[in-house]
């Protein structure tokens, strides 16, 4: 859930607490208070788990003054990390990101870069989550495709059978 906040003491426990009373789980606030939107509030991620009364709970918090602006979207549920070694950089990583981002059920969630020299090779750990298995297997395949062409390898972790 995205919500927008007044900038004004409270605010945040104003727009968490109906979650929690609707028995909502918080897993995740991300509360940005230097920044501002372009009507000067402030912007507030929330992830939350909830069976149900998501409807309900976006009009307590509207009565209360606090602006939703988006609810009620698919988890990432799935998370795995690879490995890209080559010329990442002159390959343009930030398009292999778009490539994924756009899908619309997996994401680039995480980047950490290692590069030895301008000429030589270099590596990326890159941490993708997705909606479910299959659009994570999707993601990953769409990944392998765009590294072939980039020339770029993909290392992926081991997968072993669930007991």
């Amino acid at each position: 859930m995205d919500l927008e906040l007044k900038d004004i003491p409270g605010q945040l426990v104003k727009a968490l607490e109906p979650i929690s009373d609707a028995g909502g789980n918080i897993v995740t606030v991300v509360h940005h208070h230097e920044q501002r939107t372009n009507r000067g509030t402030i912007p507030l991620q929330v992830v939350f788990e909830m069976e149900d009364g998501l409807d309900e709970l976006k009009k307590k918090l509207e009565s209360r003054g606090i602006k939703v602006v988006r609810f009620n979207e698919l988890r990432l549920l799935e998370r795995k990390t690879v490995v890209l070694v080559g010329h990442i950089i002159h390959s343009d990583i930030r398009d292999t990101i778009e490539h994924i981002d756009s899908t619309g059920y997996a994401e680039v969630v995480e980047l950490a870069m290692s590069m030895p020299g301008i000429s030589l090779k270099s590596s990326a750990r890159i941490s993708i989550s997705a909606t479910g298995k299959a659009e994570m297997k999707k993601a990953l395949r769409l990944l392998r495709d765009i590294a072939k062409e980039k020339d770029l390898l993909v290392i992926e972790p081991i997968e072993t059978e669930e007991a």
